[in-house]
């Protein structure tokens, strides 16, 4: 997989800066859609999902800002699945939701604190992260390759036609259609790698 280079800024280094709006619609574009599956798949109706996805966006924007890669605690997402599951707990309680004047440093506090549940506790949240971020880099993809490589790639990578099917469909060779798998996941990786979303440790 190709690497982005070690010194470039991570995407959560990035968002800091809230005038980064790249850096947020990435960030959003990569984990909104996987708080509200989420909220989604644990009874919660389209609207509250979305409720749910903006007050932990919003946390999140706020807590950053001080956030402090420690390698010990675990990922980035694990943290967040942390918060996420509080939110949950909090709505289905019935609770306020809404983000507190002191949540800054409340939501630190509160990260800072939490072991990242990456261990078995959620393969659900980390299964659908790779699903999303697939998703998300094949979108980003998509527009910079020709229609027909897109087809050949799609349909054998993701729906697992047969190889000579697809290329007896697109009027094109085995090899052709292998090329253009090859190529197009290259470019996938590529995106996810250059996406940079945890911090490498590194300055």
């Amino acid at each position: 997989m190709a690497q982005a280079p070690p010194t470039r800024p991570s995407l959560l280094v990035r968002i800091r800066d809230a005038a980064d709006h790249r850096a947020w619609s990435q960030f959003a574009g990569v984990y909104a859609p996987l708080i509200y599956g989420y909220a989604r798949r644990r009874g919660l109706q389209d609207h509250d999902a979305a409720d749910l996805t903006q007050d932990v966006l919003a946390r999140v924007a706020r807590a950053v800002r001080a956030w402090e890669y420690d390698p010990r605690r675990g990922t980035f997402r694990g943290w967040l699945f942390t918060v996420v599951r509080r939110e949950l707990l909090d709505f289905q309680a019935g609770r306020d939701r809404q983000p507190q004047a002191t949540g800054d440093t409340g939501v630190l506090a509160y990260l800072s604190q939490q072991p990242a549940p990456d261990d078995g506790a959620d393969a659900a949240w980390e299964h659908a992260y790779e699903q999303q971020l697939f998703a998300w880099a094949a979108a980003e993809v998509r527009p910079r390759v020709e229609p027909h490589t897109w087809a050949a790639f799609w349909r054998t990578a993701v729906e697992a036609t047969d190889t000579k099917t697809v290329a007896a469909d697109l009027g094109i060779t085995v090899a052709a259609v292998r090329l253009a798998k090859s190529r197009v996941m290259a470019q996938i990786r590529k995106q996810i790698a250059h996406l940079e979303l945890e911090p490498t440790g590194g300055s």
